[in-house]
């Protein structure tokens, strides 16, 4: 009988299979073409999932005694004895996960880790596992902590977040098509490109894991556009081949920008405001890239006679 870890590891190593199986397609099907496969970005995401196995080892976790917290002072003991329960559940999780993730996108301190699973200049399945090494030292899973609090016990609630994660790993691809009314509620690979584009149009947009209804819901959900193709990767493009400089390059601009800081409200606004933020209004933030992209698309050419 598999023990959870063997489980885990044989999920791990079927994903990485298929995700090497689109890679050499991939790589046949673009070969002598401008659009190249990139095998560095696989071996990278390689690099990254390794060390996360190394490092779950380690008992560094913010999150673990949040959850220890909540489970003691928990308002009620969940039983998942019926199917209306369990639906429950994977509605209170896709919720709780929608922020998490939204706030990963918008809290800078956050960014520093979810920026490395953004930085691949090309989306393919091995984009699915590069997470970031330093997801548990920042304790993103507090956000699942009200499920706790509310009674489920917290080896299910991670167990559900590991199933959301799992769904979404055949999301990071470029050659599913759109999928007709599934797209009004699921998360797809339509959705899911617009989620790691880099054009100002699809900055910080279909947040959700399963399903896009929060994202419609709260005013976060953007149509993939045949007249505006996805451009991957960050903003400001990652170009190193160093798996190190790809963990920790935001880690090391935010520490630089909050050692540089004036004061230490200014320090605590670097950590806490979304990335982008500089004190003194030069940053380029989702907000300010929007507002320039408009200024632009305002400013009507002048023609010249005769041209």
């Amino acid at each position: 009988m598999l023990t959870t870890g063997k489980l885990a590891l044989c999920v791990t190593l079927f994903v990485i299979a298929v995700s090497l199986i689109e890679a050499c397609v991939l790589t046949h099907k673009l070969r002598g073409t401008a659009a190249r496969f990139d095998w560095y970005e696989v071996w990278i995401s390689l690099a990254d999932v390794a060390g996360r196995k190394l490092l779950a080892f380690l008992p560094l976790s913010l999150a673990a005694p949040v959850f220890a917290l909540a489970w003691d002072h928990r308002l009620f003991t969940v039983t998942l004895n019926s199917a209306l329960m369990l639906f429950l559940l994977f509605i209170g999780q896709e919720f709780c996960y929608y922020w998490y993730h939204r706030a990963s996108h918008r809290i800078r301190f956050f960014w520093a880790t979810h920026a490395v699973h953004h930085s691949p200049n090309q989306l393919t399945l091995s984009s699915a596992y590069r997470l970031g090494l330093t997801g548990k030292l920042t304790g993103s899973a507090i956000f699942f902590a009200p499920l706790v609090w509310l009674g489920v016990r917290p080896e299910i609630v991670l167990a559900t977040l590991s199933f959301n994660l799992l769904y979404q790993f055949w999301l990071h691809n470029t050659w599913t098509p759109k999928l007709g009314w599934l797209e009004y509620v699921f998360n797809t690979p339509s959705a899911h490109r617009v989620h790691h584009a880099s054009n100002v149009d699809y900055l910080d947009a279909n947040f959700g894991g399963v399903l896009v209804i929060f994202d419609r819901l709260f005013g976060t959900y953007v149509a993939e556009r045949a007249d505006e193709p996805c451009r991957y990767g960050l903003t400001t493009p990652t170009r190193s081949r160093n798996p190190l400089v790809v963990e920790f390059e935001h880690w090391v601009s935010l520490a630089r920008d909050v050692a540089s800081a004036s004061s230490v409200w200014t320090a605590i606004r670097y950590v806490i405001l979304p990335p982008g933020w500089q004190a003194d209004g030069s940053g380029d933030t989702t907000e300010s890239l929007r507002e320039r992209n408009l200024a632009a698309r305002r400013t009507v050419p002048v023609s010249t006679p005769g041209r």
